[in-house]
């Protein structure tokens, strides 16, 4: 029998919506989420489609908020909810990497201001191991001139995806980031400890004095970041446990 939140498309488990819904309000709680921003899967069975809650604050998402979309970002079983205007992220980077299986997108605090200065992004951890190979900006003003700052079209989106290329973050001017993963846990993960590693790095710019800081080469990146695929569910199964025992789902 289909999913009732999916009639018109293929099976999708309630487990894995709940997994979704439950990734919106875990990354709300992890402060790199507030009122806006949001995250994705792509569908278990259909890779060109994916999932994604219709437009709502994270902390408010349950599983029968979300919507199932083609890559070009159209909504199957919209219902009379909204979309998110910058769904397009999404859709984009699903077509360009056939690798990415989660996409998420936040203007967390302490990574803004990397898409500001010139001045990257280095690992400061293990748990940041995935920042090591570079993390590019993705300045909207270079091929659109002035905008309203949203990546609200399949243009826009390509464009974006284009800068990040084959990294697993790309941060935005003036805007924030994006971070993907191999599996809805994985990015999760790297969304988090992208933002506890911006304000590691603000620390330890402050404390260094213009000192060098020995942060992760990108070798020491690859291999820890190769724990971490593993190492990133039991953050997760920890997070998660903690919606399910507030919500029981």
């Amino acid at each position: 029998m289909k999913n009732k939140l999916t009639p018109f498309d293929a099976y999708v488990s309630d487990t894995l919506l709940a997994d979704l819904a439950a990734a919106s309000r875990i990354l709300a709680s992890q402060g790199v989420m507030d009122a806006f921003g949001h995250v994705s899967m792509r569908h278990p069975t259909e890779p060109k489609r994916y999932l994604m809650a219709c437009s709502k604050a994270p902390a408010l998402v349950t599983p029968a908020d979300i919507l199932e979309y083609d890559l070009d970002s159209l909504p199957f079983n919209a219902q009379g909810r909204g979309s998110f205007l910058e769904r397009f992220i999404h859709g984009e980077i699903y077509k360009a990497r056939p690798d990415v299986m989660s996409v998420i997108h936040s203007h967390s605090p302490s990574v803004v201001p990397f898409g500001l200065v010139n001045v990257g992004m280095r690992a400061m951890f293990h748990n940041a191991a995935f920042v090591a190979s570079g993390v590019p900006v993705f300045d909207i003003r270079e091929k659109f001139g002035a905008t309203d700052m949203l990546v609200c079209n399949c243009e826009k989106g390509l464009a974006l995806a284009e800068v990040m290329g084959g990294k697993d973050v790309v941060f935005m001017r003036a805007h924030g980031s994006v971070a993907c993963g191999p599996s809805l846990p994985s990015a999760v993960f790297r969304a988090v400890y992208l933002e506890v590693n911006a304000r590691i790095q603000h620390w330890t710019a402050a404390l260094s004095q213009g000192a060098a800081i020995s942060a992760l080469d990108e070798e020491e990146g690859r291999l820890a970041d190769g724990v971490n695929q593993g190492a990133c569910l039991r953050a997760w199964e920890l997070w998660r446990s903690q919606v399910r025992a507030e919500l029981n789902w």
